[in-house]
């Protein structure tokens, strides 16, 4: 009987696997496939921009935290930052990234913050709000260095990350609330591409744009997308916006 019940196990489990590879299966040529469609960017995009609005003069810039300098996204983020308030000489910036106990010099906090100074922000206009850890508990503490909720914010931070921040700063009370993706300038496909290649109607597959680089980029933007959507969705059932 033991034995017969081991075999039914082991059947039930090749079974469950069989679907669970068939479905893997699926979902990775859907994900294939979408790749070769603008509906990834578009649906980054909105999250970068569906809740902004044009920016008029804010009284606070907000730098979200992105992992160390340098970086990719830190540095996108100093730099729009950074022209803003080129932009809005009235305007104090603050930049939220945690900071550890016994942190030694060079620290990402730190490292953000010379980056804006390299780039001629005067040190007066700059602060840091370094307890929060994540958007929720930066957007608390961010209350207790502004305290006046009407304040007008602007949050910088990359595409993605737009939407979550203005809804939970919105939460936390505050009533004026802009945001500035950070998106990444893009690039003319026309260099990419050799006299001869543009000659053709149909690209040669090892000279196709599409395929060199967009289809890999917009994989990029799935997972970015699909991170942030499962954020959100945690973000909403806490009750954090």
């Amino acid at each position: 009987m033991k034995k017969a019940g081991f075999i039914v196990y082991l059947k039930l489990m090749k079974k469950l696997f069989k679907r669970f590879f068939m479905v893997s299966g699926i979902l990775f040529l859907f994900l294939i496939l979408l790749s070769f469609t603008d509906y990834p960017y578009l649906t980054l995009h909105w999250l970068g921009t569906s809740q902004c609005k044009p920016v008029q003069s804010p009284e606070y810039i907000v730098v979200m935290g992105a992992g160390g300098l340098p970086g990719a996204e830190s540095l996108l983020r100093c730099y729009y930052a950074a022209v803003m308030a080129d932009s809005f000489p009235e305007s104090k910036i603050i930049i939220a990234f945690p900071v550890g106990e016994g942190a030694f010099a060079g620290s990402e906090n730190e490292s953000m913050v010379s980056e804006l100074l390299n780039r001629g922000i005067a040190s007066d206009r700059i602060q840091c709000e370094t307890k929060g850890t994540n958007t929720y508990s930066q957007a608390k503490e961010i209350v207790s260095i502004i305290n006046n909720k009407e304040a007008s914010l602007l949050i910088v931070s990359s595409p993605e990350h737009i939407f979550r921040c203005i809804k939970t700063f919105r939460k936390q009370g505050f009533t004026n609330v802009n945001g500035l993706p950070a998106f990444e300038q893009p690039t003319n496909d026309e260099v990419f591409y050799t006299t001869d290649d543009k000659k053709n109607i149909i690209k040669r597959t090892e000279r196709n744009v599409m395929l060199r680089y967009n289809m890999w980029s917009y994989l990029q933007y799935e997972i970015l997308v699909f991170r942030e959507l499962a954020a959100i969705g945690y973000y909403k059932v806490k009750g954090y916006i």
